[in-house]
């Protein structure tokens, strides 16, 4: 029997710190300690040779439940839209007004940090309604 197994979800991007500092605040994640042996992360980084400083960072649910998500610079900008994207769960259990109310309330928030809005997708006969959105990257996620 196959055993569930624990996962990381990675972000190819320019700014690796400043995208997950937005991840950090979009999901209520924290920045996990520096390794052992720096006080810092300022402090590793300046550690490191100079073309590795700024390359990664990452950051963590601080309840130990949601999977680690990991931030690596890659040279090539994004090109198309993402294959896989994150769903943020703001208006689980609402429908209708209340939740479109719940989902732009969240979206104003994120906007306030950097997201941009791209479009409001109103309930049809087989989705609730959802909140398309980008990170501060353009990388795509939902308010769902």
């Amino acid at each position: 029997m196959t055993s569930v197994k624990q996962f990381q979800v990675t972000f190819d991007c320019a700014n690796p710190e400043r995208v997950a500092r937005f991840w950090c605040e979009v999901l209520g994640y924290v920045v996990p300690p520096p390794p052992e042996g720096f006080a810092t992360w300022d402090e590793f980084n300046r550690a490191q040779p100079a073309e590795d400083q700024g390359a990664a960072f990452a950051c963590v649910d601080p309840t130990g439940v949601g999977p680690r998500l990991f931030f690596q610079r890659v040279p090539e900008g994004k090109a198309v839209k993402n294959r896989v994207h994150l769903d943020v769960r703001v208006a689980t259990g609402l429908v209708g007004e209340q939740r479109i109310a719940a989902l732009e309330a969240e979206g104003t928030r994120l906007e306030a940090l950097g997201a941009v809005r791209v479009q409001l997708l109103v309930a049809d006969d087989k989705n609730e309604s959802c909140l398309a959105m980008q990170d501060v990257e353009g990388n795509e996620f939902c308010l769902d």
